[in-house]
């Protein structure tokens, strides 16, 4: 035992001993009792005796088993996931998962495999995702295909596979996934697509492969959820073979170091020969981009072209008025109008975000989006000295408006009068000026989501969130408080329908014990990275079953009289608090053993005080607090002085007052 220094008040008198309880011997990280264990990186060459037989979900990753066989996790037969990522595994034997009728995914991902018995795969009656990615697989022979009926994804990325033609007995009736991304694929004929006839609105990956042919009428016959062909240097190759076909989705993005070829307004003439709800062209160049370059998009649905080295967008662009979503981010426009808004009169969602320029927001240049419902113009450096009605005019459908990281941002009073409908609205990061005494929210009466992360607000002004009458959820973070005190009076008093509320890097100080008392619905409140002691924790004395953060703070020492209002709480975070480990904090860490489920963040709660605990966790520390014998014999030799100096004092005392009768 070590002398715990801040009981030194009574010398001896009462000592403390402190001293470390170790865990038990157990490598794996329990994650849920009983169920989930993760035993990464261990360097295991078996399975740990210290895992119980009832584990579910298994993280195995980065451990050495270079051959499975059906003893391996005989013992587990709970087990629903496993994942033996990098494990060096050459050999999977005969009726390894015999024994795992639950087996649900299965990730063999970075495993030099060698040999799959026929039989490896059986057992599991349900195995629905199964993950082969990096195996050194080159032709899908290898694969077992018994017991797949379930198989519902299957991961074959950054292999050497050239064909994809599976066996004529591989059950692809309820395959919605396959990823065949970065193998070396050039050609798909007809053939190698009849095995995957059964499946529908399935999902195929080709990203990575450089397809350079694609047999006519290869891809006729099944209506696909996607396909992607990102990477593709031609994509003339794609567009010609994919005539007659069927899919909700067609991805033809590419990446900043290939050399493809630009895209011509003839290439996407294919468009017409095919059904595409949503097309994806990325980070290609257009060699002519003009208002034929659309002609057959009339289909289209949602259009992402996002760096596509943009400037503008032509007008008179006709047929689009199916469109629903376009995505215009990391472009090079000026100016919002250049967007030419008119063209797509029926689009809900408009993402214009981290534009390689300055954008300029411009007067009405949406106006004629009157069923605009949500649109991102974050990133975008925008400045404006009187926002928002006048940019956003005719916009009475928004629901969501991110004007997230951009510049100095002058808000009047009902600046986003024009979007009376709003139900969610991110301005985190921006500067805001309030250039009036009201609210600029308060004809917000929908509004549910507030984002005003580190605006740089006066969060003196009592009326600033006035109006809102259905806010749940604000987010105030960044903001600074005058002397760092939340005053009883304060901002939040007209927010009464809060349930979450995040107050962190604010700089508080501390927080009056009625500065919450008009927030009867609050079920999360974030007080993390401030400087914030246990006082204030009374300003929560009348929630209850909340989450309650109060990580990074410069709390050490709770009294036993707060101990009630946090064992009303769900969850609460102490980690990163300069925690007292001594006899002075003793009832708090009585509750704190006590009450283990209700804390987030176990791992970095820690003791500051005194050294020899310090960055102990306060789980594994258990204090002797009391009058040991060294401290009896000592108080009893006080004792008995005390009552000798009281006798001669009082026989000195009579002796006195007898000489002066």
């Amino acid at each position: 035992m070590a002398f715990d220094v801040s009981c030194f008040f009574w010398v001896v008198l009462f000592s403390a001993g402190c001293k470390v309880i170790t865990s038990l011997d157990q490598m794996c990280i329990e994650k849920e009792a009983n169920k989930t264990y993760n035993c990464e990186n261990l360097g295991l060459s078996e399975i740990p005796d210290t895992l119980p037989n009832t584990t579910e979900f298994l993280e195995f990753s980065f451990n050495f088993l270079p051959t499975i066989h059906n003893g391996t996790f005989s013992r587990l037969m709970n087990l629903t996931f496993l994942d033996l990522t990098r494990c060096q595994i050459n050999w999977i034997h005969e009726d390894t998962f015999q024994s795992h009728h639950q087996l649900n995914t299965l990730v063999l991902t970075g495993n030099p495999l060698i040999f799959m018995a026929e039989t490896s795969l059986n057992g599991p009656k349900s195995l629905k995702h199964l993950f082969l990615i990096q195996t050194g697989i080159s032709n899908l022979e290898f694969i077992p295909v018994h017991n797949l009926e379930n198989l519902e994804s299957l991961y074959l990325g950054s292999n050497h596979i050239s064909s994809i033609k599976f066996p004529k007995d591989f059950p692809a009736r309820n395959l919605k996934v396959l990823d065949f991304q970065n193998n070396a694929i050039h050609y798909l004929s007809r053939e190698d697509m009849r095995s995957l006839e059964q499946a529908t609105n399935l999902s195929l990956n080709f990203n990575g492969n450089d397809v350079k042919g694609i047999e006519p009428g290869a891809f006729g016959s099944i209506v696909f959820q996607s396909l992607n062909f990102g990477g593709t240097l031609n994509l003339s190759v794609i567009f010609n073979g994919l005539q007659n076909s069927t899919t909700q989705s067609l991805w033809l993005g590419t990446f900043e170091d290939i050399d493809d070829e630009d895209i011509s307004s003839a290439m996407l003439k294919g468009l017409c020969e095919m059904s595409v709800e949503s097309l994806n062209l990325q980070k290609h160049h257009f060699s002519d981009f003009s208002s034929t370059t659309f002609q057959c998009f009339t289909q289209i649905q949602e259009l992402d072209l996002t760096a596509t080295h943009l400037a503008g967008l032509p007008s008179g662009i006709k047929g689009l008025n199916l469109l629903k979503k376009l995505v215009l981010s990391v472009n090079h426009f000026d100016q919002l109008c250049q967007i030419s808004a008119a063209n797509f009169p029926s689009l809900t969602h408009l993402y214009v975000r981290g534009n390689v320029k300055k954008l300029h927001l411009g007067v009405g240049c949406l106006e004629k989006l009157g069923n605009l419902q949500i649109l991102d113009l974050s990133h975008n450096d925008i400045e404006a000295s009187d926002c928002c009605n006048l940019q956003l005019r005719n916009l009475s459908h928004l629901q969501t408006l991110n004007l997230s990281h951009n510049e100095l941002l002058g808000l009047q009073s009902q600046a986003f009068k024009e979007c009376p409908r709003l139900e969610l609205l991110d301005l985190a990061f921006t500067r805001l000026h309030i250039n009036a005494p009201q609210s600029p929210f308060q004809n917000l009466h929908f509004l549910q989501v507030l984002n005003l992360t580190y605006c740089f607000l006066d969060t003196s002004n009592q009326h600033l969130l006035a109006g809102l009458p259905d806010l749940r959820h604000l987010n105030l973070k960044g903001n600074h408080f005058q002397d760092g005190t939340i005053m009883k009076t304060n901002l939040l008093q007209t927010v009464g329908s809060l349930e979450i509320l995040i107050l962190s890097s604010c700089g508080l100080l501390s927080i009056d014990q009625q500065a919450f008392h008009g927030l009867g619905k609050m079920s999360h409140v974030d007080l993390s990275h401030n400087s914030l002691t246990c006082d204030s924790i009374a300003s929560v004395s009348h929630f209850k079953g909340i989450y309650l953060n109060l990580a990074a703070n410069s709390i050490n020492i709770i009294p036993p009289h707060l101990l009630p209002i946090l064992s009303q709480q769900s969850t609460i975070n102490f980690s990163h608090n300069p925690l007292d480990c001594t006899c002075s904090n003793i009832h708090f860490l009585t509750w704190y053993k006590e009450n283990l489920h209700k804390l987030e963040g176990s791992e970095e709660t820690t003791c500051a005080n005194p050294p020899s605990l310090r960055g102990v966790k306060l789980s594994d520390v258990k204090l002797s607090c009391g009058i040991t014998a060294i401290g009896i014999f000592f108080l009893t030799v006080f004792l008995l002085l005390f009552t000798i100096l009281l006798f001669f004092a009082v026989k000195n005392l009579l002796r006195w007052k007898y000489r002066h009768i």
